[in-house]
């Protein structure tokens, strides 16, 4: 077994066992620091994000109900969830 692996378990474990409050913050301070990653847009996916912002700005886009997205996926691809 990796020695990265045996930390991450070890780690993991001890985790578990801590209060549900030092869990709780710990792991919004996790997801925080996922968000302070800062990954910059290509040229071309800002200017495909701005097209499409325009597009349901304009009324011109055709929004799809999550709902009815998920049923779509189920029936195409055999999925339960």
């Amino acid at each position: 077994m990796a020695a990265t692996t045996q930390s991450y378990q070890r780690l993991e474990e001890e985790v578990l066992h801590l209060p549900r409050v030092d869990r709780s913050q710990l792991a919004s301070r996790i997801l925080e620091s996922l968000d302070e990653d800062k990954h910059e847009l290509s040229p071309e996916w800002r200017d495909e994000l701005q097209r499409r912002i325009e597009n349901i700005d304009a009324g011109t886009a055709k929004l799809i109900p999550a709902e009815d997205l998920w049923k779509e996926a189920r029936q195409r691809f055999g999925t339960t969830a």
